[in-house]
């Protein structure tokens, strides 16, 4: 049984493999869970107000689920994504099996988290795996997103103030940092290649909406126009989103934590493995810092999209690697089942 071992001075510290690996897409499901919710919440509410014929096909774009929808329904409609990206069982994406992915995670970790973290996720995921299509309906959408958004930031706030600052917390910040930013990275660029309609103009009232509910996808909008309220354009909205290290969710934030995270395993618990993933985590920082937002897009904004989201699997691969070595998929839920990285 794998044992990643602590430093001096830390005794009783060692974290078993298994729950590394637990605790990273434990972190992963749930931040998936809140950013599925307010992805379809903000596109029932874009199409709603008669903004976008294309949006739903954007949510099965983002990710990555055009061959595994085709076999689920013909027909791209606001009813058939939200079945797949809710209820559907059979979809590992969907709501309700990263519900069940999560709550197996944290089953597996019971021992190394706190019993109030432990009881709202097992409150919160009961209800989840329990949803049925009544209640996924899009008539009751809104309010059904809105209460797993506010269950999922009731469990980041649980979470914060319970989880004891050791490996597993490391682990666990890991995870939520690439979870963070695969999703960042995904939005801006199907956003940008794919919902803008070709007749529309750069600057247009529609790409004008477009980004504000790109912003309000990524839970953006308030910060964006405390710091830029009069310059609602795509390289001011991308720029904020991937560079600005003061927006939780940006890009830049998700790598100075992933970071941060790998420099604590390896300066706090000798996890000597965690250097050479830091070094490829700080050179995917320094191309994004030494770049400004519009050099980016001259450049070709999807080719940097894909070149990090390319770095993002890889990093993920090279912890897996590092950290849980000989696990097999059956000794944890590991993100083997999911479609992303």
């Amino acid at each position: 049984m794998n044992t990643l071992a602590a430093t001096e001075g830390r005794p009783g510290m060692d974290l078993l493999s298994r729950y590394a690996e637990c605790m990273v897409w434990l972190a992963r499901y749930l931040e998936r869970i809140e950013n599925l919710a307010r992805l379809i919440d903000v596109t029932e509410t874009f199409v709603r107000t008669g903004n976008s014929a294309n949006a739903w096909q954007s949510i099965i774009d983002i990710n990555a689920d055009r061959t595994r929808f085709a076999a689920f329904s013909p027909l791209v409609s606001a009813e058939t994504v939200i079945a797949f990206y809710v209820t559907a069982r059979d979809n590992p994406n969907s709501i309700v099996s990263l519900a069940h992915a999560a709550r197996e995670n944290a089953r597996s970790v019971r021992p190394m988290i706190s019993t109030e973290m432990w009881t709202h996720l097992n409150m919160f995921t009961n209800f989840l795996r329990g949803l049925t299509a009544e209640q996924a309906h899009y008539s009751r959408i809104a309010a059904l997103c809105a209460r797993i958004k506010q269950e999922c930031q009731t469990q980041a706030g649980i979470t914060e103030g319970t989880l004891y600052r050791d490996q597993a917390w490391q682990f666990y910040m890991i995870g939520r940092a690439i979870e963070r930013a695969d999703q960042i990275t995904r939005l801006i660029d199907i956003k940008y290649h794919a919902l803008l309609p070709p007749e529309a103009q750069i600057g247009s009232a529609v790409d004008a909406s477009q980004w504000t509910a790109v912003l309000r996808s990524a839970a953006g909008y308030h910060a964006f126009r405390r710091l830029l309220a009069r310059d609602l354009t795509p390289a001011t909205v991308s720029g904020f989103l991937l560079k600005n290290e003061g927006f939780p969710r940006s890009l830049a934030t998700a790598l100075r934590q992933l970071s941060a995270s790998l420099t604590a395993l390896r300066t706090d618990y000798n996890l000597r493995h965690a250097a050479h993933i830091t070094e490829r985590v700080e050179q995917v920082r320094a191309i994004l810092i030494g770049q400004t937002i519009e050099q980016i897009i001259i450049r070709g904004l999807h080719e940097f999209m894909d070149w990090v989201q390319v770095e993002l699997q890889a990093i993920q691969v090279e912890v897996g690697n590092s950290f849980w070595p000989d696990l097999t998929p059956e000794s944890a839920f590991s993100g083997q089942q999911q479609s992303q990285a």
